[in-house]
């Protein structure tokens, strides 16, 4: 089955180039008409998914709005009842399910993230800065003349040549290959995904059709997005590596054990050892392996390490992995902490998610609940993820190693939710359809 990817916006699908500048702007809308006036401009600016994959034509624009964007631009009732539980309440509702409490609660979230004034989403990709303003001057322009539309919060955000993250560790290398989009995954040992995992109107990997939203043109090609922004400490994280290890080299070696790859992006599956530049480098090997016949026993890379607790691949484990696949979109913000400093200095830098899938409950919040938050599934109840969990500094994380496994005791939290949202990025005919509304 082939993806209608002339309907399908290029933002769900596309992957970013490298290096990339980037922009999310965040809309309220006050007057119907006037955002859906906003979206009429929008459209002739938004790249479907048979964009080229040039690197030089890889700037483009993707819109989304949440569920009390669709109520502000006037969709009809049964249409809103039609979406499912969690999209309707929210990220900021179901926080403390998804275990966002005490410093991650709502309360302590950035405004305007996670409220209700929070309406339509824009965001912007662009190899450089010069071609993302250029991109983002239609609808700079569209909301000049739009009173009833306000920008309401904007972030700039990038990724650099080398991929690195703020905790200096080469990311985004691991995405699934989507059935019937002709866009191959980054692991030639994983079959492609079927295309209902991540786009509404497609047979899903039980078989079934997500539940969708009416009218039609809302059940067809759209996708969620489960949206967070953290702020990464990074000084904390080298502080506790330093307490924690034997020397520098040890430093290495546990922070590549937390993570499931070396700075370089090389697999510990691969590079148990030690890091391997050149195999971080090489797309067509650095994602290239599985668990189950060379790792069983997390001896290369631990059960609970973050990679591995994000796509455990054909580890056994509680539950099948291939149904909670979503596709992972994350960009950094902030210029990143020297290497040689120990302390924080205040400054605000992190990691932006965007999570893409078909079904919020059980992809998002199903790996943020079992996979993230706890360790039941991989046979370690209690332990979270030592990069991204909710750690308090009484959590641990288990080395498996011979004779004598290794445990590290009291981990702080590595990160801070600063707030994010539920979007529903429809299909170019349901934002033409939006766009058309007379109610």
């Amino acid at each position: 089955m082939k993806l209608e990817l002339d309907d399908i916006q290029n933002g769900a699908l596309q992957p970013r180039p490298v290096p990339y500048a980037g922009a999310y702007i965040l809309l309220r809308v006050d007057d119907r008409r006037a955002g859906r006036e906003l979206l009429r401009r929008l459209i002739p600016n938004l790249a479907d998914a048979t964009h080229p994959a040039d690197p030089a034509a890889q700037t483009w624009v993707s819109t989304a709005l949440t569920f009390q964007g669709l109520k502000a631009l006037g969709v009809p009732q049964a249409s809103l009842d039609s979406f499912p539980i969690a999209f309707q309440q929210g990220m900021a509702a179901r926080a403390a399910m998804l275990g966002d409490v005490g410093e991650d609660a709502p309360e302590h979230w950035e405004s305007p993230l996670g409220r209700p004034e929070v309406h339509i989403a824009i965001s912007a990709i662009s190899p450089d800065t010069a071609h993302l303003e250029a991109v983002l001057a239609p609808a700079r322009e569209a909301l000049k003349r739009l009173p009833g539309v306000e920008a309401i919060w904007r972030l700039d955000c990038h990724v650099p040549a080398d991929l690195r993250n703020p905790f200096g560790f080469k990311d985004g290398i691991s995405n699934p290959g989507i059935e019937g989009s002709g866009r191959p995954g980054t692991n030639p040992q994983e079959a492609p995904i079927k295309a209902g995992e991540f786009f509404l109107g497609y047979p899903n990997e039980v078989g079934e059709l997500s539940p969708t939203p009416v009218p039609e043109a809302f059940g067809r090609n759209g996708t969620y997005l489960a949206v967070v922004k953290y702020h990464t400490r990074v000084a904390a994280f080298r502080q506790y590596l330093r307490a924690s290890a034997s020397g520098p080299e040890d430093e290495g070696r546990l922070a590549a054990k937390i993570v499931g790859r070396w700075p370089s992006g090389a697999p510990l599956a691969l590079a148990p050892e030690r890091d391997d530049p050149e195999l971080g480098a090489d797309r067509r090997r650095n994602d290239d392996f599985l668990y189950a016949a060379e790792d069983p026993r997390g001896l290369r890379c631990p059960m609970g390490s973050h990679a591995r607790r994000m796509n455990p691949r054909d580890s056994s484990i509680i539950g099948v992995a291939r149904i909670h696949r979503v596709l992972r979109r994350g960009t950094a913000y902030g210029p990143m902490l020297p290497a040689d400093v120990m302390e924080d200095d205040g400054v605000d830098r992190g990691i932006v998610f965007v999570f893409v899938g078909a079904d919020l409950e059980r992809q998002f919040e199903f790996v943020k609940k079992e996979w993230v938050n706890d360790g039941l599934f991989i046979g370690a109840r209690g332990e979270k993820d030592p990069m991204i969990g909710p750690n308090d500094g009484t959590g641990q994380f288990t080395i498996p190693q011979e004779p004598i496994r290794q445990r590290l005791k009291g981990l702080p939290a590595f990160v801070t939710n600063r707030g994010g949202e539920y979007f529903f990025a429809p299909g170019l005919r349901a934002l033409r359809w939006l766009a058309d509304l007379d109610t």
